[in-house]
């Protein structure tokens, strides 16, 4: 029996003005949501996903953005079918955060850094549920704790920038639960956390859909998550809905070749491939950009390209028998916690407590552990962003603890981060052409700038971007673009290191699977070296030729990733791999199954 309708969307248009023409983001999407429905959607970056939520929120910024066409139609509990097109702000802010709420996909643009995070949560839910103070801030601390989050009391009273990204995203998914919403949109709501905490919020979310009815769009880049958790799959290709349908029968005979492609992109756990499938391998446009489908199925894309055994122990005798090109001692990195009135710390956090390991040239080393394991502090250390309390640090056999900062300045030229936030590590300021030569004028990379500027348009199209696309400014771009601006611009140097913190993490699949190859081809070519920090277990597996996890502030274990991921020895690396959601048709197919029967019992 069909539920009852909440959300229809009818005929969508959503157009942004951009260099003297209008460029329709959204064009013609029509979709329905029921009651205790989750409907997934799945795109590349700046397919429209997310500017199709903002414009059920009415959230597009105007100018340069504007809902042209169509009705976005809401069925609420008291007011009847109501056109969110044509409410005034005033009365769409009594829908907004209280019956239609909505996790967003940066949360550190999203919290406001004055206030503190306790305070923000509490203020939604005094303006909708009219409690006293008393009262929401006890509701607060429960949804916190409901969330996974650390010492809730502790982060009630901190500002957004004292937490993790991590941490970030879980307290804005606790103020979007906070009025039981009838309708939540969830952008990107998981992309930022470690799979362990993904799947209790996860778990969370479900279990508040089945006490509520609630309905759930979910966009995201994650097939794996969509697959568990969705009941529908939405896939949106350049503004447009190229496939819907039920979840099982998309991902078990998928029709569009993009759908294709997007099931190719993901790092497969089960075996070890040279490069991930991407849309290229599916499908072309022509000359008049019409798209031509290219006959390839998802399995021989991904079963052409598989590394054996043998290849694998060949190429990490080769590896290992190279120069140690960073060698991590001991190292230490505490944070003071508690200190007594005249200012003396009594306690400390250990973010990294005793850490060691070797790095090789031309290595790629994963780490892998829970949002505030210290993973990126330890990142940050080794670039000494960070200053440790003890240990040694070695790079090329050079000290790094006993050079100056001058000189530290000039070898991070030759050491390089991609950082985890890309909108927060852009100057909003400058257009990302200037970002990307800025770091080329300060270390006299080139005779000029309009070499430079060929070498800025050279990295725009090695990381899918295009030379256009110079002038704009990071507000311009999608969460996607804005992470392989950063990636560009790490690479604007030439580094012989670099640190990819979380790098990946924003990315849809598909253009996920298109920076990993690049990564991958760039480390041959050039020999570089890589820490890649993720949360993302399966990204990690697929990158790395070693895997260090850490579990608070300690390595849990390390060894190589293939036999970490097939033996884990430690009960805190079993429930890692155990979180992972996989997408096979088996794990649909038993979802879809509880699902009916939880039907059935209501």
């Amino acid at each position: 029996m069909q539920k009852e309708v909440l959300l229809e969307v009818k005929n969508l248009v959503t157009e942004f003005k951009s260099d003297n023409e209008f460029v329709k983001a959204v064009n013609d999407v029509s979709f329905t949501l029921h009651k205790g429905e989750t409907i997934g959607i799945v795109g590349e970056s700046g397919s429209g996903k997310s500017v199709t939520s903002l414009s059920i929120m009415q959230l597009i910024p105007n100018p340069p953005g504007f809902v042209s066409g169509g009705e976005i139609l809401y069925h609420s509990k008291n007011n009847g079918v109501v056109n969110f097109r044509s409410l005034p702000n005033e009365e769409m802010r009594s829908f907004r955060g209280n019956e239609v709420a909505m996790i967003f996909q940066e949360p550190m643009t999203s919290l406001n850094p004055v206030y503190t995070c306790g305070d923000q949560v509490m203020e939604v839910i005094i303006l909708h549920q009219k409690i006293s103070k008393k009262e929401a801030k006890q509701k607060t601390l429960q949804l916190f704790e409901q969330v996974q989050l650390p010492d809730p009391e502790r982060i009630f009273n901190v500002y957004p920038h004292q937490i993790s990204g991590g941490q970030k995203q879980r307290v804005m998914i606790a103020m979007a639960m906070s009025c039981n919403p009838r309708v939540l949109i969830a952008d990107e709501p998981t992309t930022a956390l470690d799979v362990t905490v993904q799947k209790t919020i996860l778990d969370l979310m479900l279990k508040l859909q089945r006490q509520s009815d609630m309905g759930i769009m979910f966009i995201t880049h994650d097939l794996g998550v969509i697959a568990e958790l969705a009941d529908k799959v939405m896939v949106m290709y350049k503004g447009k809905v190229v496939e819907q349908g039920p979840v099982l029968e998309i991902f078990s005979n998928p029709k569009h070749p993009y759908t294709k492609s997007l099931l190719a992109c993901r790092p497969p756990l089960d075996k070890r491939i040279m490069r991930l499938p991407v849309s290229a391998d599916f499908m072309k446009t022509d000359t008049d950009g019409n798209m031509i489908e290219i006959s390839n199925s998802v399995s021989e894309a991904i079963n052409s390209v598989i590394i054996t055994k043998e290849q694998r122990v060949s190429e990490h005798k080769e590896l290992y028998s190279r120069a140690k090109i960073l060698e991590i001692q001991n190292i230490k990195t505490y944070f003071p916690k508690n200190k007594t009135f005249f200012g003396k710390t009594i306690d400390y956090i250990k973010a990294v407590d005793d850490v060691s390991f070797d790095v090789y040239e031309g290595e790629t080393l994963g780490l892998v552990g829970e949002s505030g394991c210290g993973k990126t502090t330890l990142g940050r250390t080794i670039l000494r962003l960070n200053e440790p309390t003890s240990g040694k640090i070695f790079f090329e056999q050079k000290d790094l603890l006993q050079v100056k900062s001058e000189d530290m300045r000039q070898m991070r030229k030759d050491m390089q981060i991609i950082f985890q936030d890309p909108y927060s590590s852009l100057n909003p300021r400058i257009t990302i052409g200037e970002a990307l030569m800025e770091p080329m004028q300060v270390h006299h990379i080139l005779s000029n700038n309009n070499q430079r500027k060929e070498k800025v348009y050279e990295l725009l199209k090695k990381v899918g971007l295009t030379e256009k696309q110079f002038g704009r400014y990071p507000h311009e771009f999608s969460g996607g673009q804005r992470q392989r601006v950063c990636i560009a611009r790490a690479l604007s140097l030439n580094p012989k290191f670099i640190i990819c913190d979380e790098s990946v993490s924003a990315l849809d699949v598909s253009v996920q699977a298109q920076v990993l190859n690049l990564l991958n081809d760039l480390k041959r070519e050039f020999k570089f070296t890589y820490i890649f920090i993720s949360h993302d277990l399966s990204v990690v597996k697929f990158m790395s030729d070693r895997m260090v996890v850490m579990n608070k502030g300690k390595i849990e274990e390390m060894g190589d990733a293939d036999d970490i991921y097939l033996n884990p020895k430690t009960d805190y690396t079993k429930n890692l791999i155990s979180s992972i959601p996989k997408g096979t048709l088996s794990d649909i197919e038993a979802s879809v199954a509880k699902k009916r029967s939880a039907d059935i019992l209501i």
